[in-house]
């Protein structure tokens, strides 16, 4: 079965017309046409996957993320029209830069190649690695969760339709239907066949991929994500910025898990945050580290204390901790120790402190002064992306068209040889 697969990824990318001709501009397009006339059948398929996900018991917060709704379709919409523009964007060629007195050189994006993307819950990622890495000419294997195998088969047929409408190979874009970890570990055994992993989800699966195969990563991993607060920070700041990095997403992969505050205002930024989430109507859990006054709470609005077991892990709910620290430089060994290299932040006015944290933590992407989830590629205005990217190599950061594609250099030598001396 295997076999199967990978051949015909592999042979879609040959078949495959040059990046950039008309007929990836026919996709996008018609991507977004048969995704609404789909649409009431693709949420029948997805209230049958949240039905049996809440039968099964799991969390209301992951629940969630499993669902679809038409505001998805609006944005799933509107995305393949940005997609579009940024594929005409990036494949432009303009004018060779000279080479002395007698040639030209420019560079030409290419595809990557096959593209394998295993991710866990949201089925919006199904149609974002379909259409991203279609736009850069890829062949995509897409493995999501069981979870949303139901969605999935009905994302994957809508695909497919889109895909012969454009008159591009259908070998371009495979959904799995088998959502097992043994199908899963045989394609991680193909780095024959598959130029580039990208793993979406917890950190346990991106382990897995690094330890399971040989495929090159981009790995996309969670977000053990910390906020900083000096104590220059203007508090109500700090405090939007952190309420803001957690409620709207407790779950997201640029959620804030750990508040480090000086230790100085440490009590009232505990205090002025459980006022601040009483405010905002959503309910909040607090883990006070050591040294911090555990207020009294009622309601939904929780103080307990932080636990050793608490620190360099995803809550995945609505829970912030939060640690008193006795310098900057505390805090970014904090970060050194238990982050994941995703999403770090400080609140500070003091540009000592603020140059000082950005020159030492190593993060795909560092805020100062703003809200974790603000590392993300429309909001930045880098593109569309389908991963935030923690690797060293190739792409860090939000992955967008632009990483999904590589280079060549073609050269106009105009008879030009390369003599011996």
């Amino acid at each position: 079965m295997v076999d199967k697969i990978v051949t015909a990824a592999r042979a879609a990318t040959v078949a495959a017309p040059p990046l950039g001709t008309e007929a990836y501009d026919r996709f996008c397009t018609g991507l977004a046409a048969r995704l609404t006339s789909a649409w009431p059948r693709i949420r029948a398929e997805n209230d049958a996957d949240v039905g049996r996900a809440q039968e099964q018991g799991l969390p209301d917060v992951l629940v969630d993320r499993l669902r679809l709704t038409e505001e998805h379709l609006a944005d799933l919409v509107t995305l393949t029209s940005t997609v579009a523009g940024e594929m005409r964007e990036l494949t432009h060629r303009p004018p060779g830069t000279p080479i002395g007195d007698w040639g030209t050189r420019r560079r030409v994006p290419r595809p990557l190649g096959v593209v394998l993307m295993i991710f866990e819950a949201r089925p919006t990622v199904t149609v974002e690695g379909a259409l991203l890495n279609v736009a850069a000419g890829n062949a995509v294997i897409l493995r999501g969760g069981k979870e949303i195998a139901r969605t999935n088969a009905a994302l994957g047929a809508a695909v497919t339709a889109a895909l012969e409408d454009a008159d591009l190979p259908t070998g371009l874009v495979t959904v799995l239907d088998d959502p097992s970890r043994a199908l899963m570990k045989e394609l991680l055994r193909r780095p024959d066949e598959i130029d580039v992993l990208i793993p979406r989800g917890s950190p346990s699966l991106v382990d897995y991929c690094h330890n399971a195969g040989t495929i090159p990563v981009l790995a996309s991993g969670g977000g053990v994500n910390h906020l900083y607060v000096h104590s220059s920070a203007e508090l109500d700041q700090a405090v939007a910025i952190a309420l803001d990095s957690k409620l709207p997403a407790p779950a997201g992969c640029t959620s804030l898990e750990i508040a480090l505050v000086d230790r100085p205002v440490a009590d009232e930024f505990v205090a002025a945050l459980l006022d601040g989430a009483r405010r905002d109507g959503r309910p909040l859990t607090l883990r006070v580290g050591e040294g911090i006054r555990q207020p009294e709470t009622t309601g939904p609005w929780r103080a307990e204390a932080l636990g050793e077991h608490d620190l360099g892990r995803e809550f995945l709910d609505s829970t912030i901790g939060v640690v008193a620290v006795d310098s900057p430089d505390e805090a970014v060994e904090f970060i050194q120790r238990y982050g994941s290299g995703h999403s770090e932040a400080i609140a500070a006015t003091d540009p000592e402190v603020t140059g000082e944290f950005t020159d030492r933590v190593d993060a795909a992407t560092i805020v100062v002064n703003g809200s974790l989830r603000l590392n993300d590629g429309p909001t930045l205005e880098l593109g569309s992306e389908i991963a935030i990217s923690t690797s060293r190599l190739h792409a860090r950061g939000p992955i967008t068209l632009a990483a999904l594609v590589n280079y060549s250099w073609v050269v106009e030598a105009n008879g030009r040889l390369r003599e011996a001396n």
